[in-house]
């Protein structure tokens, strides 16, 4: 049994995560940070069954936890994550700002200078099917991006095997509105969002892309970097991510053989799903879960793929893949707490 604290309850990730801790037989979560709502319950400001009460962070007594979580916006987590590491306290940390191995690049992408660079070289990127044994060892784990699961999940038996023939890859993207937070947005508002479908940051402007192509390029031995071209929409229902990429395939591949493939790839993992020839991957085959679905269409005799990624932004996308990454932090079972594959 561990002792758990969560920066940044209040937020849909947040207000995940301790769904998913309440139900965790090893977790019990000691306090939860709000800055906004700090002397009252969770349940006093979100309709839940949760009585937590809610601290202000400054409040939050690492002496009494084993670990934190960090469900806070780029750039307010580097204080947490500091503070939580110099009293030795294991750290999953859901923002951006340790999921770039490079200060720099961080800087360039999220508009703000990274001032907790020392502890970059500690953080491992949260990806189990990439980075599963780091992970155990681990004592900092960035819990990767919602958008940049999908994407390097559907890619990456591609690029680790030379399959993939492409230097630019295209990926259409579309995202329930809980993966914009909660904090209130025009554009999320739901005369803004419902009966409309709306694309954003297209092109190479959305900051998650530099996380994609800094795993795809690490995990395959290419000559030319790869580069991603991202389009994502804010498609009108709360939650999921339905992620569409075309490739070109070094060799033409029957879908028979692509869907061996990527089974190969995934042998034994619990949260990924690669759909059989013929199927196609939707939210449906994973909202309220931790898994991914991947579908593959070959297009014919040209070795042209269209590749489908789903997943559920707010569990495998945000707060399912960080309690799996505490699971392998702790040596437990990896789908401890995640029920029936959840």
């Amino acid at each position: 049994m561990i002792a758990a604290g969560i920066y940044g309850a209040t937020g849909y990730t947040g207000l995940e995560l301790v769904r998913l801790l309440q139900v965790h037989p090893n977790v019990d979560v000691r306090w939860a940070t709000s800055e906004s709502y700090a002397g009252q319950q969770l349940s006093d400001v979100f309709p839940c069954p949760y009585d937590l009460p809610l601290v202000h962070m400054e409040e939050a007594a690492l002496d009494t936890v084993d670990m934190v979580f960090a469900c806070l916006p780029h750039g307010a987590s580097m204080e947490a994550v500091t503070g939580a590491r110099r009293a030795g306290v294991k750290v999953v940390d859901l923002s951006a700002d340790f999921r770039l191995t490079d200060p720099d690049t961080y800087t360039a992408w999220y508009n703000v200078p990274h001032t907790a660079p020392d502890l970059l070289p500690e953080a491992v990127y949260g990806l189990p099917e990439l980075h599963r044994e780091k992970i155990r060892h681990a004592t900092l784990v960035a819990n990767p991006g919602c958008y940049p699961t999908s994407v390097i999940l559907g890619l990456y038996p591609l690029v680790a095997t030379g399959l993939l023939a492409d230097s630019t890859v295209i990926v259409d993207a579309k995202s329930g509105v809980s993966g914009a937070g909660r904090k209130p947005n025009l554009k999320t508002h739901f005369v803004e969002a419902n009966e409309n479908f709306l694309p954003y940051n297209i092109g190479h402007t959305h900051r998650h892309i530099a996380e994609m192509e800094q795993e795809l390029n690490a995990a395959g031995n290419r000559t030319e970097p790869l580069r991603v071209i991202f389009s994502p929409h804010l498609l009108p229902v709360n939650r999921g991510i339905l992620s569409t990429m075309y490739v070109q395939l070094a060799e033409a591949l029957p879908a028979e053989q692509l869907v061996a493939h990527y089974r190969q790839m995934y042998e034994g993992e619990p949260f990924v799903q690669v759909l059989g020839a013929g199927r196609l991957a939707t939210l449906r085959h994973v909202v309220g879960s931790n898994r991914c679905a991947i579908s593959l269409t070959p297009l014919g005799s040209d070795g042209r793929v269209i590749i489908v990624a789903c997943i559920d932004n707010l569990i495998k996308g945000a707060s399912g893949q960080a309690a799996q990454n505490m699971n392998l932090m702790f040596g437990w079972e990896e789908t401890t707490g995640l029920v029936n594959g959840q």
